[in-house]
């Protein structure tokens, strides 16, 4: 029904190929996570907390699987994973600064185009008035100026600090002075990021979760805290003596991303965010080929929370 609507919407026949096979697609698998948390409540009632996140990394898995574009992909999957917003924006405290936050995790015409769609797709008594929510978040964010793409911000730390800092004016144009530049590396084990160090940061000294592994003869597998602690150790000298240089671990999930990220910005980092990601058939080939071939249990248990670098978590993010 929701795919119905979609496709009858002149807006929608009016886009791109590109843009529309994606939100065709976003309306499809929308909704694909609510069997894994869909409750029964003791009043009766059910819930599906959480589902917009999860299916939005199940969609992920299946459209890498099947070998979707990247851009495309993660563009759909940042649908899935707020389409529920439009029917609340204008509720919250401060719906303006989440129009802004949302203008770069997705594409706000086309989720509140999806969101009118899977309002008019369901049987529902207060139709007109969900109707009216997303019309009224559409308004939102244009006033914010960022209703066909992301708000412009007056420079990249401009941007970073204020996803950073939750009192953060976003017109605030910030000094950026920074006292070197820290290339983080991210992307599932074989994916290629040793690679991508010895051809664009050879000259660059290199803290490496793997290195740290080896030397203290920690598996992957074992308990990670002591690791963790000697490459924040070693960060931290190379950061008090401004000296650029390069973190290398898998940094897959945004909350790993979040704990260095937070260090590097404590010492006033210029941060660069390398995202690496290759097919599921070549990744398995190129681990397999490695010294140190990481076991395909902990790859796919890797896979599965992958959420790969957003363009507002550092100064510079590269697809690579």
């Amino acid at each position: 029904m929701v795919v119905e609507a979609l496709v009858a919407d002149p807006e929608w026949q009016s886009l791109p190929s590109d843009d529309r096979s994606c939100l065709f697609w976003a309306a499809i698998l929308h909704d694909v996570g609510k069997p894994v948390v869909t409750k029964h409540e003791a009043d009766e009632r059910i819930s599906s907390r959480g589902h917009s996140r999860v299916g939005a990394s199940i969609a992920r898995q299946l459209l890498w699987h099947a070998g979707a574009p990247f851009a495309w992909r993660e563009a759909l999957c940042g649908i899935i994973a707020h389409h529920q917003l439009p029917f609340w924006l204008i509720e919250r405290p401060d719906p303006v600064r989440m129009a802004i936050e949302t203008s770069w995790r997705c594409r706000p015409d086309h989720l509140c185009l999806h969101a009118k769609a899977d309002a008019l797709g369901r049987v529902c008594q207060d139709q007109q008035a969900i109707l009216e929510s997303v019309s009224l978040a559409a308004l939102t964010f244009q006033d914010a100026g960022c209703l066909h793409g992301p708000f412009a911000f007056a420079n990249d730390e401009s941007r970073v600090a204020f996803f950073d800092l939750e009192d953060r004016d976003p017109h605030c144009a910030a000094r950026e002075d920074f006292k070197c530049t820290v290339t983080v590396m991210s992307g599932l084990p074989g994916a290629g990021k040793d690679t991508w160090i010895a051809k664009n940061r050879a000259h660059h000294p290199v803290v490496s979760l793997d290195l740290i592994r080896d030397e203290m003869g920690v598996s992957a597998t074992d308990n990670q805290g002591q690791v963790i602690q000697t490459a924040h150790e070693r960060a931290r000298e190379f950061l008090r003596a401004g000296t650029d240089f390069v973190w290398n671990a898998t940094n897959v999930t945004r909350l790993n991303r979040s704990k260095v990220l937070r260090l590097l910005r404590d010492y006033g980092a210029r941060i660069e965010i390398v995202y690496l990601e290759v097919s599921p058939d070549r990744l398995r080939r190129q681990n397999r080929d490695r010294p140190d071939a990481v076991p395909d249990a902990v790859i796919d248990h890797l896979a599965r929370k992958l959420e790969p670098p957003e363009m507002w978590e550092a100064h510079q993010v590269f697809i690579a």
